[in-house]
C-alpha cells in the first residue's frame, strides 16, 4: 500500500511533465505559428498585391502601346496607299479600306495641306468641326507655312478633344504624305481605346480603380468601383507616369491601405495609373483561417502521433518501394532486392516484386539474346544487299549511263540529244542514290576510318539530303571501341536523325559524340517534342518503335539508353557507356 502511494506522486509527475514538455508545447508553439503566420502573411499578400498591380499595370499599358502603335500604322497605311494610288479618288481609297476603319470610331478622313477637308468616311459633323478648329488641333504637317512638311509618315497625336456633337473625348492621329500633299487622319476614343485594350488585365468586376490620362492630366478614362471621375493634382503615381516611370506605391486612405501601381504609354506620353484596398482582397479568408487552430489543437496532437507512424512505418517504406519500382521499369532488377522496411503489408509487397522481377529478368535476358541474333541478322543482312547494290546494281546503271554516252554521239537530232541526256542525268541521280543507300546499309567510313568520322560524314549526309541542319561535335580524345559497339552507337544515331527528320519538324540538330569518363552520345533537335513515355514498356503501346530500338541496341551494349522531350521543347537522347563496356580493338582480337 505504501509503495502505491508513492508511485502515484510520481505518476501525477510523469504527466505533468509529458503535458509540459509536449502537449503544452506544441499547443503554444501551434498558436505561435497562427498568430505569426497571420502577420506573416499580411504583409507578404500586401507586398504580393503590389507586385501583381504593379504587372498588371505594366501589361495594361503594354496592351495600350500596341493598340496605339496599331493604329499608327494603320493609318500610316492609309497615307503610303494614297500616295501610291494618285489615279483613284479619296473617296475611292476609303471605300476599299473599309477593313482597316474598325479601330477608328470617330472614322477616318483625308485633308489638304492646309487643313481642308477632302473626303471622310463616316462622322461629318466631328470631321467638319476639326476642319474648322484644325488650327487647335495639331496634325502632321507643320504650323508654320515656311517650315519643311514632313515626309516620313511619321505619325502625329493630337491632344485629346471633345467632341461638340456627341459630347464624346477623341484623339487624332495624323500622317502627312508630301507626294500628294495630303494629311490621313483618324479619330478614336480614349474609352473605346482603354475598354479594349484592358479586357485582357482587368476581367469584369475587378475591383481595381484604373485611370487613364494625359501629359495635362485630364483623365480620359476611369473605370472600376469608384464612383470618383477625376484625380487630385497631386495624386501619387501621376507625376512618376507623366516622367516616364512605372511601380507601385502604398498610400493610406481613411482606416485601409491601398496600392496604386502606375506606368508610362510612351507614344502619347499618357499614364495609366491604378488603385486598389488590397485588405479586401484576403481580409475574408484571414478571419476564418485565424481561429481555426485553436479549434484544431487536441487533434493536432493525435494527428501528430498518428502522423509519425504512418510516415515511419507505411508512407516512408512505400515511397522507397516506390522509386525501386520505378528503378524496375526501367531494368534495374538489383534495386528492388534491398529491404525498404515498414509494415508487414509493405514487406511482403516488396516480396512480390523481387520475386515478380526475378521472372522478369530471366525472361527479358532470353529476349535480349534472341534480340541479339535478330540485330545480328540484320546487319548480315544489310551487308549483304549493300554488297549486292554495290557489285551488280551500281555497275549495271553505270554501264548503261556509258551506253547512252555513247549513243549521244551517234545521235544526229537534237530531239534525241535531249532525250538521252535527260536519260543519263536519270541513271546519274539513281547512281548516286544507290551510293547513298550502300553507304546507309553497309557505313564503310565506320569500317575504315573509325566512329567519329562515321557520325560525322552521317550528319553531313543528313544535311545535304534534308532540309535539315545538323550540327556535329566531338569532345575528348577519340577511343576506338569493339565493331559491334561502333555499329550499335551508330545505328542508334542513324535512327535518332531520321526520327527527327521524319516527325519533329525541327529546324536544326545536333549530334554530339564524348569521350571522357565514358563514351557518351548526343542526339538534340528543336522541333515538336513529345511526351516521353513513363517507362520503356510504353513505348510500343504508345507507338514510339524507334525509341525501343534504339534501347534495345544501347542494352545489348552495355550502355544506358535516356529520352528528354516535352510538346513544344525539343527532344534531347542520350546513350551512356561505360569505359569497361566499349572493349578497344586489342582486346577483339583476342576472341
Amino acid at each position: 500500500m505504501k509503495k502505491l502511494r508513492t508511485s502515484l506522486p510520481l505518476l501525477r509527475g510523469l504527466t505533468v511533465q509529458l503535458f509540459a514538455i509536449t502537449v503544452l508545447p506544441l499547443t503554444l508553439l501551434l498558436l505561435v505559428i497562427a498568430f505569426g503566420s497571420y502577420s506573416l502573411h499580411q504583409r507578404d499578400m500586401r507586398t504580393l498585391v503590389g507586385e501583381r498591380d504593379e504587372r498588371s499595370a505594366q501589361s495594361a499599358a503594354a496592351a495600350l502601346e500596341s493598340e496605339l502603335h496599331h493604329r499608327m500604322a494603320t493609318i500610316s497605311s492609309m497615307a503610303a496607299f494614297a500616295e501610291a494610288s494618285k489615279d483613284l479618288t479619296f473617296e475611292k481609297i476609303l471605300s476599299v479600306s473599309n477593313d482597316q476603319t474598325s479601330d477608328f470610331d470617330g472614322g477616318i478622313a483625308f485633308f489638304n495641306s492646309n487643313g481642308r477637308l477632302i473626303a471622310n468616311t463616316d462622322h461629318d459633323e466631328l470631321w467638319g468641326w476639326v476642319a474648322q478648329n484644325a488650327s487647335n488641333l495639331p496634325l502632321a504637317s507643320s504650323s508654320d507655312a515656311s517650315a519643311p512638311l514632313s515626309t516620313s509618315f511619321e505619325p502625329v497625336f493630337s491632344d485629346p478633344f471633345v467632341d461638340p456633337n456627341s459630347k464624346r473625348l477623341f484623339v487624332i492621329i495624323s500622317v502627312y504624305s508630301s507626294e500628294r500633299g495630303l494629311i490621313a487622319a483618324g479619330a478614336f476614343s480614349p474609352e473605346r481605346l482603354a475598354e479594349q485594350a484592358l479586357f485582357a488585365s482587368y476581367a469584369a468586376g475587378n475591383p481595381v480603380t484604373i485611370y487613364l490620362l494625359d501629359p495635362s492630366r485630364q483623365v480620359l478614362f476611369v473605370s472600376g468601383t469608384s464612383e470618383i471621375q477625376g484625380l487630385p493634382a497631386n495624386h501619387s503615381g501621376v507625376s512618376e507616369a507623366l516622367r516616364g516611370e512605372s511601380g507601385a506605391l502604398y498610400v493610406q486612405v481613411n482606416n485601409s491601405e491601398h496600392v496604386i501601381a502606375y506606368s508610362p504609354i510612351p507614344s502619347t506620353g499618357w499614364a495609366l495609373i491604378t488603385e486598389e484596398a488590397w485588405q479586401a482582397v484576403v481580409s475574408p479568408s484571414l478571419q476564418v483561417t485565424q481561429m481555426a487552430p485553436l479549434v484544431l489543437v487536441p487533434a493536432f496532437i493525435l494527428a501528430l502521433v498518428a502522423l509519425w507512424f504512418g510516415t515511419k512505418q507505411i508512407v516512408q517504406p512505400l515511397q522507397r518501394l516506390e522509386s525501386k519500382a520505378a528503378a524496375l521499369a526501367w531494368g534495374d532488377f538489383d534495386a528492388i532486392k534491398e529491404s525498404v522496411g515498414g509494415i508487414s503489408e509493405v514487406r511482403h509487397l516488396q516480396m512480390e516484386l523481387a520475386e515478380m522481377a526475378h521472372k522478369v529478368q530471366a525472361a527479358q535476358e532470353g529476349l535480349h539474346d534472341y534480340i541479339g541474333a535478330i540485330t545480328f541478322a540484320q546487319e548480315e543482312e544489310r551487308n549483304r544487299l549493300a554488297r549486292e547494290l554495290h557489285d551488280d546494281t551500281i555497275q549495271a546503271v553505270i554501264a548503261l549511263k556509258q551506253r547512252v554516252q555513247l549513243t549521244q554521239k551517234s545521235v544526229k537530232t537534237q530531239s534525241g540529244q535531249e532525250a538521252l541526256g535527260e536519260l543519263e542525268s536519270l541513271a546519274e541521280e539513281t547512281i548516286q542514290n544507290l551510293r547513298r543507300l550502300t553507304r546507309a546499309l553497309r557505313p564503310i567510313y565506320l569500317e575504315d576510318l573509325g566512329l567519329v568520322t562515321a557520325l560525322e560524314m552521317l550528319a553531313r549526309e543528313t544535311s545535304q539530303t534534308n532540309h535539315l541542319e545538323v550540327d556535329f561535335h566531338q569532345s575528348g580524345r577519340e577511343r576506338r571501341l569493339s565493331r559491334e559497339v561502333e555499329l550499335a552507337l551508330y545505328r542508334i544515331a542513324q535512327e535518332a536523325l531520321n526520327n527527327v527528320v521524319r516527325h519533329a519538324k525541327a529546324k536544326g540538330a545536333a549530334l554530339r559524340i564524348g569521350f571522357d569518363k565514358e563514351t557518351k552520345l548526343e542526339v538534340t533537335d528543336d522541333g515538336v517534342g513529345f511526351s516521353v513515355p513513363k517507362s520503356p514498356t510504353d513505348f510500343a503501346p504508345s507507338g514510339h518503335f524507334g525509341l525501343l530500338g534504339m534501347r534495345e541496341r544501347a542494352g545489348l551494349i552495355g550502355a544506358r539508353f535516356e529520352v528528354q522531350s516535352e510538346a513544344g521543347g525539343g527532344t534531347r537522347l542520350f546513350v551512356h557507356l561505360p569505359i569497361p563496356a566499349g572493349s578497344p580493338r586489342k582486346k577483339e582480337s583476342k576472341k
